[in-house]
């Protein structure tokens, strides 16, 4: 792993001295197409000011630095260059540098990124910057705050067309087979929103037009081999109406001229807000049917990545302390325009299902963090793209936009736009004008939500007669053990829910709001009143934290888990449960039988997709291995007569087949997965296509049902990136010794395997839910082969491999004790850099979860 890092403070120090005006980058990538050429020239000229006589450096990652050229003056790239910085001495004022170099073409989804489509030999090129990767395109001052004009010029062979963040050209004949695109300077930006995208890419282009006449032209791109299966209309209507909403929103017109979106491979993120030129995963391009919480998913990306056009590109943070604004503000806009804008009127559930999963989850982990982080260096801040920065954040947005009001929050958002518009800014800022326009003091708020860090539980405390009436009710907030959160105001609703006559319905018959402000909350309203069946704390979900039912309230809805007439309430209460699964108060056992019963009648995607989810996790890892087969002979039975229920060609049909194939480990039901994929006995309204037959093939593969044969016939009829990646994830779940040993040492030694091969592979490799026992001797390797992996990759691909290649799946086994050989690597690498010791560490958070987990689902010796 480079150890091309850069601190707060050396930023600090550079923008002190050094003002940035305007690049001038032309690349010459004529000869992309082939494989053979690893670089590409890349030539910069930079204008900045400085404090005349002083010293700084200038970023580059490049193989070779031919000519480092400062006002006029020719400096050896021997004595300049070392460790990804170029030495600057002696600036004057006004200042211009040139540097020309070869950069190397990428294949791990950081820099410029080539990728050639085994569909037709096509060769497509793209960017990904954030966080410090400009500097492997071109030289550049790496940081946010030292923000330019760009004006690239980009060489490409004959037949290519490139993108930017300025509008595209008409390209002019250069040598022979090429042609090159001048692009005029783009805004002010950072580099880190800088981009190109160049290759055969097609598309459709549209305009949306603004209520005052102003117009943006528009524009979707994809690889050849998807354009039949991109649906441009839809994607467009979404990006228009997302524009119509956010312009009205933020009071804010959009800042930059156009406004393009190409959908690339191999992309190692969902999307990137680069200004004017956002880059998508191309998987959001559906070759086959998905299912309906992927389509809303793409919805709120790119809703997600359009709200950073204003807030993180127009304006952008200072420093990289601010990253959870940029993300956390995109979340939760994204969500409020998916629900307010398009057809996922209930867009929030989704949001409580996944992301707050997600952050509860990642805020229950020993790295926990401060939704404002203290991001030291470009290694902290590589770490951070998580469950905090992104969803925590956007869910105590959700709180902060309640408690100042709505219409003063966006009068607040509108006015920090204006006051910083191409420019940079930080917290304390947007606090100012949200302050100023509501006239609340933010300070403390500020404190308990956004600069400490973990989770507070609220529990509702109860006393009934005998007679069944309420004789106290109070909500209860708790610090849990080892959290560092402190007492917070939560903003909360109980819910009265009550069985009609036949049991079959649970309805909603109360409702009180409430504040919880300390450690304890009385609930006067409840006292004098009969006991509802169930009283669901934080129904609608209005704040964030742990919720934990009294005893009764949980069980009976639990048991009536299917009787609720709507999604969100039944989430929530799962959620709740689920939560105490993971503190080891609840057994899992007990919680897969109520996501069972609640499949029975959950229709909403997000939700069927979350409990399937948790039913996995239950059959992986949650239960002890000695119960886990009969466990999933009998859920996979569950789900297959579910399936078989399911309204012919429904979206959760779909879901439960892809679940049975996961999960299938008797002969009768690897049978019924084996005719769904050969079309012996089809389900009704079910369409096996291309990517529901690797699903099948790959569950059949890991159960060892079918072998190389099957896997090679289905990769000769998928000739896709899809199908290559499919089908290297199919050989990495052959469950045979011999099949693991060959997919860790490709993983571990390949350092040339592409990003999204990578993650596949490692799929694969860890489905081992049938066979636990063939990682056992992993655990050990795991500690042996860490070192090397870190410093070998770039930091994505190291993250990738040292999160996935360890698994939890080996805990409870015998003769293997996986906390134990964590636990000595972290102690004997205390001086390892933070980030690699943050990835050992949540492995060993979550291996000593699952520990916990299954000694609670032990039956108490006696």
């Amino acid at each position: 792993m480079p150890g091309q890092n850069l601190t707060r403070e050396e930023a600090a120090a550079r923008a002190a001295v050094v003002s940035t005006d305007s690049y001038d980058i032309v690349l010459d990538l004529s000869g992309a197409a082939d494989p053979a050429n690893a670089t590409f020239r890349s030539t910069t000229t930079v204008r900045f000011t400085a404090t005349p006589g002083a010293s700084t450096f200038i970023d580059l990652i490049a193989p070779v630095v031919h000519a480092v050229t400062l006002n006029g003056t020719e400096l050896d790239p021997s004595q300049v260059f070392a460790d990804s910085r170029i030495a600057l001495a002696d600036l004057r004022a006004d200042n211009e540098l040139t540097v020309v170099a070869d950069c190397a073409y990428m294949h791990t989804g950081e820099g410029l990124h080539r990728f050639t489509d085994p569909a037709d030999g096509e060769t497509y090129l793209y960017t990904q910057f954030e966080v410090p990767d400009a500097r492997r395109m071109y030289t550049v001052f790496e940081q946010p705050d030292l923000k330019a004009t760009f004006r690239f010029t980009v060489t490409v062979p004959d037949g290519w067309t490139v993108l930017s963040n300025s509008p595209t050209p008409a390209p002019v004949p250069a040598a022979s087979g090429t042609h090159t695109f001048a692009f005029a300077p783009c805004e002010r930006i950072s580099s880190y929103i800088t981009a190109i995208v160049a290759g055969p890419y097609v598309g459709a282009t549209d305009v949306y037009t603004a209520p005052d006449g102003r117009t943006v032209p528009l524009g979707v791109y994809c690889r050849r081999s998807l354009e039949a299966f991109m649906d441009a209309e839809e994607i467009l209507s979404i990006t228009k109406a997302g524009f119509a909403y956010y312009e009205e929103l933020f009071g804010t017109p959009y800042a930059f001229t156009k406004y393009d979106q190409a959908f690339v491979p191999e992309f190692n993120a969902g999307a990137m807000e680069n200004a004017g030129i956002v880059t998508h995963r191309d998987d959001y391009i559906f070759r086959s049917r998905p299912v309906q919480a992927r389509v809303e998913r793409r919805a709120e990306t790119i809703l997600h990545e359009l709200a950073h056009m204003w807030f993180g590109d127009m304006v952008t943070m200072k420093w990289w302390d601010d990253l959870w604004l940029n993300e956390s503000f995109a979340e939760y806009c994204s969500t409020l325009a998916v629900a307010e804008a398009t057809r996922w009127t209930d867009a929030w559930t989704t949001f409580q299902v996944l992301e707050k999963n997600w952050a509860y989850n990642q805020d229950q982990l020993s790295s926990t963090h401060p939704i404002a982080a203290d991001i030291n260096d470009l290694h902290d801040v590589e770490v951070n793209f998580d469950g905090i920065t992104y969803a925590k954040g956007a869910s105590v947005l959700s709180a902060l936009v309640a408690y100042v009001g709505r219409e003063s929050f966006f009068a607040g958002i509108k006015n920090y736009l204006a006051a910083h518009a191409y420019a940079n800014a930080t917290l304390a800022d947007l606090l100012g004008e949200l302050e100023r326009v509501s006239g609340r003091d933010l300070s403390a708020w500020t404190r308990v939500w956004l600069q400490e860090a973990g989770v507070t539980t609220l529990r509702l405390e109860l006393e009934t007669g005998a007679d069944g009436v309420i004789t106290s009710a109070a909500v209860l907030q708790e610090i849990p053990a080892g959290s560092p959160a402190s007492q917070r105001p939560h903003r909360v609703v109980l819910g009265s829910y009550s069985l009609g006559a036949q049991e079959q319905i649970l309805e909603r018959t109360g409702r009180i709001e409430l504040d919880v402000t300390g450690e304890r909350a009385e609930v006067p309203e409840l006292v004098g009143t009969a006991r509802p069946d169930v009283l669901l704390l934080n129904d609608e979900d209005l704040t964030y934290a742990k919720v934990r039912l009294d005893d009764a309230s949980l069980a009976t809805g639990l048991q009536h888990v299917d009787a609720f007439t709507t999604s969100l309430p039944r989430s929530l209460l799962v959620a709740s449960a689920w939560d105490m699964v993971r503190d080891a108060e609840f057994p899992a056992a007990d919680f897969l039988a109520a996501a069972l019963r609640a499949l029975r009648t959950e229709t909403h995607s997000s939700v069927v997709q979350g409990l399937l989810a948790r039913v996995a996790t239950c059959l992986s890892t949650y239960l002890p291995p000695s119960v886990r087969r009969d466990a999933a002979t009998a859920t996979t039975d569950t789900l297959l007569d579910l399936a078989r229920a399911a309204e012919a060609g429904s979206d959760k049909q779909l879901q439960l087949v892809r679940a049975v194939a996961a999960h299938a480990v008797t002969p009768a039901q690897l049978d019924a997965v084996a005719a769904w994929l050969d079309g012996s006995a089809a389900l009704p309204g079910l369409v096996v296509d291309q990517d529901l037959r690797w699903e099948l093939l790959v569950g059949l593969v890991a159960a060892g049902r079918c072998g190389e044969p099957e896997i090679a016939a289905e990769e000769a009829g998928d000739r896709t990136t899809t199908g290559r990646e499919r089908a290297a994830q199919a050989r990495a779940a052959v469950p045979t010794p011999e099949a693991k040993a060959a997919a860790w040492r490709e993983l571990v030694d390949n350092a040339a395997l592409p990003n999204e091969t990578q993650v596949k592979m490692l799929a694969g490799f860890s489905m081992v839910e049938r066979a636990p026992e063939l990682l056992v001797p992993y655990v050990s390797e795991y500690v042996k082969e860490a070192d090397g992996i870190w410093s070998s990759r770039t930091f994505h691909m190291a993250e990738n491999l040292l999160y996935r290649l360890w698994s939890c799946a080996t805990v409870g086994l015998p003769d293997v004790d996986p906390a134990a050989a964590l636990e000595d690597w972290l102690a004997a690498h205390a001086d390892a850099p933070a980030a690699f010791r943050r990835i050992v560490q949540e492995n060993l958070d979550d291996t000593r979860r699952v520990l916990s987990v299954q000694a609670c689902s032990r039956p108490v010796a006696g």
